[in-house]
């Protein structure tokens, strides 16, 4: 956890806590002022949505939030995250680096999709390397039949802040204008081998840096079509 640009040790529950009340203060706050308009979003009734983890504040542009399953990490940072976003009405699905506790989070993921809710995975988390996707969102995606579609944000505003984080973590200060641009759903086959699981990771990582690059075009589409201003109506 990073506060003004210095690594913050949180080595007890009483500092976890601290932090993790200010997270949750400031999520709530913030929900008032971040205005998100939705690109391509796509006809789904269940999906599992993947992101960047410098992209995870996105989330607040989530609809129905109570049916969105959201995989975080068993680290002392998730666990300030996990109590943030579970604020926000959020379902939270804790992973583990131990084998018993990713095949756990896995099977619950899994539940949740195949009742026809969604998911929201950070695809390069939790430490990176950035922008390389795990296997774990494809198989969750082989054995819950359900499709993936990547997403990322935009914004030009000034507020719009980047922290001194691994990831480059981007969030919203105070009153934002952003999109949320969403790819093209990808389905991975039931009896995919592991030849084929390479290449679906292999194409939502290519769709992720492929909506990078067009964002700016679809934010100035919004900008200059006033999508923003009808949303705060």
């Amino acid at each position: 956890m990073y506060y003004n640009g210095h690594m913050v040790r949180l080595s007890n529950k009483k500092s976890i806590d601290f932090v993790a009340n200010l997270v949750i203060s400031f999520f709530k706050f913030q929900g008032y002022f971040t205005h998100i308009t939705e690109v391509n979003h796509p006809e789904l009734d269940s999906c599992i949505y993947a992101l960047w983890h410098r992209n995870q504040c996105l989330i607040y542009g989530f609809h129905d939030r109570q049916d969105v399953s959201v995989l975080v990490s068993h680290s002392r940072d998730g666990e300030i995250v996990a109590r943030g976003i579970k604020h926000m009405d959020f379902k939270i699905v804790r992973g583990s680096k131990s084998r018993k506790g990713a095949v756990e989070a896995t099977l619950q993921m899994i539940e949740d999709l195949k009742q026809d809710k969604r998911a929201a995975i950070m695809v390069d988390g939790p430490k990176g390397p950035e922008e390389v996707v795990k296997e774990g969102i494809i198989k969750i995606a082989k054995l819950s039949g359900k499709p993936i579609v990547p997403v990322c944000w935009h914004s030009i505003n000034k507020n719009w802040i980047t922290l001194p984080t691994w990831d480059k973590l981007k969030m919203p200060v105070l009153n934002v204008n952003l999109i949320n641009l969403y790819g093209k759903p990808i389905y991975v086959p039931e009896d995919a081998d592991d030849e084929e699981i390479e290449r679906c990771r292999l194409e939502v990582e290519n769709s992720l840096k492929e909506l990078d690059k067009r964002i700016v075009d679809e934010y100035e589409k919004v900008f200059w079509k006033g999508l923003f201003k009808r949303r705060r109506k």
